[in-house]
């Protein structure tokens, strides 16, 4: 009796690239964890509200928005390798601008540095993952792109041990209310703190370009496996178009992507906002937890691949949703140290979430799979609306009886009931595929 060995995850052929391709899924990481903390850096920096801070979300999750199109147009004429230089080339010269936003100390330049950095990881994201999908066999496209986004995280926390220790440690302490007494009474030495403040927040973008250039140039002259790709070869996208709308798992998958980005954003973003209004903790004390959680994160995310041997990718996100959403609801109930573990303890829930999305959402799609990745990088804009909205409601004392902090993490709550229903419904892949 002949016995058929399955096929390999990462194929001897492709190694190499999946190797230098993958280290790519932590720098993006890296670039949105150092970030979600200077929401409240610039909060007190620059004297904003939640609502005007949380605005370093919108202009980073933007750049995602307004570029995934482009970047898959892009990527669809030439290669994936074009689509990888072109989004490290943004992505340097978006941290090289925080250079005369720190000058100008100005919030809104810092706004289009953000900005610009993300039109970079667009092209990255709308590149890096499609990539990896086709380096190998379909049937193994979900596990192998679970793997690689395992080294997100890695990436992730690094960016949040950075902003710890490098950002928020250093900066000035003197509280809100100090520097407004200081702004009417002394002007000129309000300007000289926020001037060292920004010089802080520089400080890690500055390396971080320079980091960013030298992966350009390994990227350039690196020779990765071709996979398909059509390269000059016409584009159909008016076709590409209506095809994907017509698959009801591609649709849900964009759907549910954008309400897992704003409910990873939210549970990442505010937990400092949570810890300082419930718990009275420091920036840097809270942003500890934030690291804590990125480790449950990186964690889950090993187990959970692991666990797409023996589950459906369907029934492990059905499954890790309603957890997810539990947990949320014990942050907005459950009383001191628990609603914090509450919080913190979403990430494990989190983990597999976005690979597990996009891979159900681009399966069988073929060369389509260039221009669906647009749509599933679009949905990061989920990172852009869904944050402010929570802000506004942190600015508030109290909203439906409870305290603003705790009463904000409802919206994550619908988003993992969002997801819940794509979870399930990816278990009944032919309906969904038809509908």
């Amino acid at each position: 009796m002949s016995h058929e060995s399955s096929p390999r995850t990462i194929p001897k052929p492709y190694l190499f690239g999946f190797i230098l391709v993958t280290t790519l899924f932590s720098l993006w990481g890296f670039a949105n964890d150092v970030t979600n903390p200077m929401v409240a850096a610039f909060k007190n920096i620059l004297l904003l509200t939640n609502t005007q801070s949380s605005l370093v979300q919108s202009a980073f999750y933007g750049g995602y928005c307004v570029m995934a199109i482009p970047a898959a147009i892009f990527i669809k004429r030439f290669t994936y390798k074009s689509g990888i230089l072109m989004g490290l080339g943004l992505y340097a010269v978006g941290c090289l601008l925080f250079i005369p936003a720190g000058n100008m100390q100005q919030f809104a330049p810092f706004l289009l540095a953000y900005f610009v950095m993300t039109c970079g990881l667009s092209f990255l994201e709308t590149s890096a993952n499609p990539y990896i999908l086709s380096m190998g066999p379909e049937e193994t496209a979900t596990r192998r792109l679970n793997f690689a986004q395992a080294f997100n995280p890695i990436g992730s926390i690094t960016g949040m041990f950075v902003a710890k220790e490098f950002i928020l440690a250093r900066l000035d302490k003197t509280d809100e209310a100090s520097r407004r007494e200081m702004l009417e009474a002394e002007p000129e030495a309000f300007a000289a703190v926020a001037k060292s403040d920004l010089d802080v927040i520089v400080g890690p973008y500055l390396t971080l370009g320079v980091v960013v250039a030298v992966a350009f140039v390994i990227f350039a002259i690196a020779k990765l496996p071709r996979t398909g790709e059509s390269g000059a070869g016409p584009m159909d996208l008016g076709g590409t178009f209506r095809r994907l709308m017509k698959n009801g798992r591609y649709r849900g998958g964009v759907i549910a992507q954008a309400f897992y980005v704003g409910a990873q954003i939210m549970c990442w973003t505010f937990i400092i906002q949570y810890a300082g209004a419930t718990l009275g903790m420091s920036k840097e004390e809270a942003q500890g937890y934030n690291i804590i959680a990125m480790i449950i994160f990186v964690s889950s995310r090993f187990i959970c691949t692991f666990l797409l041997h023996y589950v459906s990718p369907g029934g492990l996100l059905l499954g890790l949703a309603i957890g997810g959403g539990v947990l949320a609801l014990g942050a907005i109930f459950l009383p001191g140290m628990i609603g914090l573990w509450s919080l913190v303890g979403i990430s494990a829930c989190m983990s597999l979430m976005f690979p597990t999305i996009y891979g159900l959402a681009l399966d069988g799609l073929g060369d389509d799979a260039k221009l669906g990745s647009a749509g599933l990088i679009l949905a990061i804009g989920g990172g852009c609306l869904m944050p402010p909205l929570q802000a506004m409601i942190i600015d508030q004392e109290t909203f439906l009886g409870l305290m603003g902090a705790r009463a904000s993490f409802f919206l994550p709550v619908i988003c993992f009931v969002v997801i819940a229903v794509y979870g399930w419904r990816a278990t009944k892949r032919k309906d969904l595929v038809d509908s």
